[in-house]
């Protein structure tokens, strides 16, 4: 009997969240989290309940743009070593996003391994911006190169992490948002006090803040104080800004 082939796994765009527009000007694409070894495909579900929230708030804020928001549904839910497969499912939906709509800007959003899928990914050239939430990063080995950073040269990079994130550990998003500022000066990262790695304890700041930064790299709306500042400033002032005490509330 003849052997049927394993069909080939290829990642996709969900559908645009909310209504699609009309003129598509500038699209978020959320990287959700993940694991760090895994070939189980991802569920539906379970591929958009980590950037749901973030994802609606950001296809309201920027409809009258023509913002297009798409979550990224991964082959596989594991980073999966040298294979980096939801960095390079990243790379794919950057890709796809030209071939559907052109010559428009992308912010890659993500969180937990999400975050470090975008934060890879960000070397492409359609990408103007990325979102790292909480993102998940190796443990540093003198023995093995560090996590990259000279693809996010040109980009505009906000870190967000709360410093009781008990599964990814903020030390880490910190010195890595330290290599990168020295390249880009246009490196930011805030830490959320006493919040952990969903962010829920502030989360309307966390959002507000996200949102902030989406709408200004994209779509150049004036960015709130905070991340002007935060992006002006140098190390490590511009990557230990507190969030904690209300987003809202510094505009």
């Amino acid at each position: 009997m003849a052997q049927q082939a394993t069909p080939v796994r290829r990642a996709r765009l969900g559908r645009a969240l909310g209504p699609e527009p009309t003129a598509v000007s500038g699209v978020v694409l959320l990287l959700p989290d993940g694991e760090e070894t895994s070939e189980r495909r991802p569920s539906p579900l379970w591929a958009t309940a980590s950037v749901r929230a973030l994802g609606r708030r950001l296809a309201r804020a920027g409809r009258e743009e023509g913002l297009a928001v798409h979550v990224v549904h991964y082959r596989y839910r594991g980073w999966n070593g040298s294979a980096a497969h939801l960095a390079r499912d990243g790379e794919w939906a950057a890709e796809e996003v030209v071939r559907r709509y052109g010559d428009v800007p992308v912010c890659l959003a993500g969180n937990g391994m999400g975050g470090r899928a975008a934060l890879r990914a960000g070397g492409h050239e359609a990408v103007n911006s990325v979102l790292a939430l909480a993102p998940w990063l190796p443990e540093e080995d003198v023995a093995a190169s560090p996590e990259p950073v000279k693809q996010l040269v040109g980009r505009r990079v906000l870190i967000v992490h709360g410093t009781n994130d008990a599964r990814t550990d903020p030390e880490l998003s910190f010195r890595l948002a330290a290599r990168a500022k020295k390249a880009n000066r246009d490196v930011c990262r805030f830490e959320v006090h006493a919040d952990g790695h969903g962010l829920h304890q502030y989360r309307d700041e966390v959002l507000a803040l996200a949102e902030d930064f989406v709408m200004g790299v994209l779509f150049g709306r004036a960015l709130a104080r905070p991340v002007r500042d935060a992006l002006a400033a140098p190390p490590p002032l511009g990557l230990r800004m507190p969030l904690a005490s209300g987003f809202g509330r510094w505009r």
